[in-house]
């Protein structure tokens, strides 16, 4: 029994000291980040508006640095720092592994695309950093198979968790993000180590502030609010389906039309974001957008702004720039909340708040660190309406997701699981054809 425990003691001190490594590496790196974007984003991009017109040379440089020195051959499988989030996920399941150069190039090609205004957020950089720090933790201490699939998801709550600020949610986040219908609690450990180190090295040892967003009023608990947030859900979740359909589209279609060439996919994407820019005579909706997101929780923003800000993302990321998705995801939900007030009698930044958490697990199929965060970051308000929306867009969302490398281990109902299995089977039959 005596041995039971002291093997017991060994893991769990095992564990603590790997996530706490990973997050305070992973806590300092994204640090950096969010400093530097916020100077390129807003000191240097806001102020000089020309800057807009280098973005598909911009694209240049990231497709020309992904083309050449983005894919790295481990143990005989090909792996393309490109696929980002999706190699992250994919290195979880065991199926393919994370170089450590990819935590520098997506940091470099994060920069240029905020620097010349491409629509996108920060937290694909911090959980792609996250996953580079865990492969090069692994590939020091020699960790078992089994253990190496723990480090790259504590990777993930590192990264996530110092990005936002929100230490809970990047814990559960790390385990949440890589599978539908299964969450792996033997991680619970190291990710919420790394996740806790991560946060607080990013904040109390290094200073960082993180925005804040604040729901003013929360309408009372009553049947038709709850039926009201339920109805607006869904439309929600449909929101973060047209996301992701649109931008999935896009990035076949441009591969396609490009045959796979990075540097001339990210050229055409730019000139793109240029022509729309220039149609909506606004830049608003490029870089991350995060004074329009502040802004719908206390004034009106264009009743399109939504929609405009999911065109620009779903265009920057889909022809190969790089950046992460969980921002543009809170501004489409928020500003959606804010032109819904003009149709719906509640509070402006409960509405905003609620399409932001809403929209974000949707397009995520994240439901748990949805709710967890929504905690974090609105101070435990309005946690039943909350708790609601995040599986009412989860369940409504089907199985689109940001994220194609998720695992479904289970179906979200028993319909998806039917609808799941005509699909199959059709697919069957066209090719016995």
């Amino acid at each position: 029994m005596l041995l039971k425990y002291k093997y017991f003691f060994s893991v769990l001190c095992q564990w603590i000291i790997f996530g706490s490594i990973i997050g305070i590496v992973v806590g300092s790196t994204t640090y950096f980040l969010l400093e530097i974007n916020d100077y390129l984003g807003d000191d240097i991009r806001l102020k000089r508006d020309w800057l807009i017109f280098l973005l598909p040379f911009g694209g240049i440089i990231i497709g020309y640095i992904y083309m050449n020195y983005g894919k790295v051959l481990l143990n005989n499988t090909l792996n393309d720092t490109a696929e980002l989030n999706n190699l992250v996920i994919d290195s979880v399941h065991g199926t393919k592994e994370v170089p450590r150069r990819m935590g520098p190039i997506v940091y470099f090609a994060t920069f240029i695309t905020v620097l010349f205004g491409g629509s996108t957020g920060r937290e694909g950089a911090a959980v792609q950093m996250g996953g580079s720090v865990a492969a090069a933790v692994n590939k020091f201490f020699k960790v078992n198979i089994f253990d190496k699939r723990l480090l790259m998801m504590s990777g993930i709550s590192a990264g996530f968790g110092a990005a936002f600020g929100a230490p809970i949610t990047g814990a559960v986040f790390g385990m949440e993000m890589t599978a539908l219908g299964k969450l792996k609690f033997e991680a619970l450990v190291p990710c919420l180590t790394a996740s806790f180190v991560g946060h607080y090295v990013t904040t109390a040892a290094w200073g960082h502030k993180h925005k804040e967003f604040i729901i003013h009023t929360v309408p009372e608990i009553s049947i038709s609010t709850f039926i009201i947030v339920i109805l607006l859900s869904v439309i929600f979740s449909l929101i973060s389906i047209l996301y992701c359909q649109l931008r999935h589209g896009i990035e076949k279609f441009s591969e396609k039309l490009f045959k796979k060439n990075h540097m001339k996919r990210a050229f055409f994407g730019g000139i793109v974001i240029v022509v729309l820019t220039l149609i909506v005579s606004s830049q608003d909706y490029n870089g991350r957008g995060l004074q329009m997101l502040e802004q719908s929780f206390i004034e009106d923003v264009p009743p399109f702004a939504f929609l405009a800000k999911l065109i620009f993302t779903a265009v920057t990321l889909g022809t190969g720039f790089v950046g992460g998705e969980a921002i543009p995801l809170f501004f489409i939900g928020a500003t959606l909340g804010n032109t819904l007030h003009t149709f719906i009698d509640l509070p402006m930044s409960f509405l905003a708040a609620l399409g932001l958490i809403a929209v974000f697990s949707g397009g995520a199929n994240t439901p748990i660190a949805a709710f967890l965060l929504a905690m974090e970051m609105f101070d435990g308000k309005g946690l039943e309406y909350f708790f609601v929306a995040c599986l009412v867009s989860y369940l409504f969302s089907g199985h689109h997701g940001l994220w194609p490398s998720q695992k479904i281990y289970e179906p979200k109902s028993r319909l998806y699981n039917t609808l799941r299995a005509e699909t199959i089977e059709n697919v069957e039959k066209k090719k016995k054809l």
